[in-house]
């Protein structure tokens, strides 16, 4: 059957300023990270980006390593760009990225021009696109220089590979200083995606400042903390979550009672205020002006279509925020 997009799809999504550039992003973006690889059904996923573009989500963002296996997600998003969203392309805002290990030897890691350009080519193939939207360096090189890295992403758009450049996971200063160079080298830092939730504050004051004061965007990453801000740790550790397995990010030693007394608290603060915990986290992350979008996973439509709720009700209290801090408090 033929995917034909909903006609209302913009009426309801939210759509925010990226710095100062021309691009607006929806206030809520889908990341194919955990989810679109050769590990889940494709039936699935495709019901996941068929809800999210008609909910108004343009935004879809991956990585060269994603999967997993690294660089299935983009395999699969190309397919079902292929065969359902040909027609939509300039609809879309598409991102990839570069900076974690994809294939053995020197040349296959971190932020070297050699590196970041043939990266950016295998990615075009595999997604069969001649562009990407949004190209960012993923995570700082401590050895490479600065410069090469940022001339590189230079060259990537006046190459035509991708339209912006964008930097993700760089601290403050780096940031600061990567910012300054993309603008002396004439293609300005479109945007910064930082690991940002109500349990991951390190962007707060200094790098909120930074991209604030320089124009540039922010779409952070993790905001549910890896499933921690939903209800699936209200009565412990579910045996089919991410922290019951003995890999990954998310491991059981990082669940302490004092943990479980925060998400508890804070899920009775967000059923006061009519949202489930997951819709107020995203919503908290949203509050300040400086975030153009939130980046969520999905691994049912469902989880995608309660996410989507959390624009119901963007504002709080000043009691509300405060009790937010009380909660958190260490």
């Amino acid at each position: 059957m033929t995917y034909i997009a909903s006609a209302d799809r913009y009426q309801t999504m939210q759509y925010r300023r990226c710095g100062n550039s021309g691009i607006k992003l929806p206030a809520i973006s889908l990341g194919l990270w955990h989810n679109f690889g050769h590990v889940d059904v494709a039936d699935n996923y495709r019901k996941i980006l068929h809800l999210a573009f008609d909910s108004g989500i343009t935004h879809f963002d991956l990585a060269n390593n994603y999967g997993p296996p690294p660089g299935s997600a983009e395999e699969n998003f190309g397919k079902i760009l292929k065969e359902d969203f040909r027609d939509y392309r300039d609809e879309l805002i598409i991102s990839s990225k570069a900076g974690y290990t994809m294939w053995p030897g020197p040349y296959g890691d971190w932020g070297s021009k050699k590196y970041l350009v043939a990266s950016l080519d295998q990615s075009l193939k595999r997604m069969g696109l001649d562009y990407v939207d949004i190209f960012y360096h993923h995570r700082p090189d401590p050895n490479t220089p600065l410069e090469e890295t940022m001339a590189a992403l230079d060259l990537i758009v006046r190459q035509g590979k991708a339209l912006y450049v964008g930097v993700s996971n760089y601290p403050a200063e780096l940031a600061s200083k990567a910012i300054k160079m993309l603008k002396e080298l004439g293609t300005p830092c479109l945007i910064h995606q930082p690991k940002y939730s109500m349990f991951e504050r390190w962007v707060e004051g200094g790098l909120l400042n930074v991209l604030g004061n320089e124009g540039v965007g922010c779409i952070p990453f993790s905001p549910l903390a890896q499933g921690l801000l939903t209800d699936k740790y209200l009565h412990g550790i579910p045996e089919d979550s991410r922290a019951a397995r003995p890999t990954g990010f998310l491991q059981k030693s990082h669940i302490t009672d004092e943990r479980l007394n925060q998400i508890r608290d804070l899920n009775s603060l967000a059923i006061q205020r009519g949202q489930s915990l997951a819709q107020m986290a995203l919503a908290w992350i949203l509050k300040d002006e400086r975030v153009t979008s939130v980046l969520i996973g999905a691994s049912r439509p469902e989880q995608l279509s309660d996410s989507l709720k959390a624009l119901d009700n963007l504002g709080f209290s000043a009691e509300e925020l405060a009790r937010i801090e009380e909660i958190l408090a260490p």
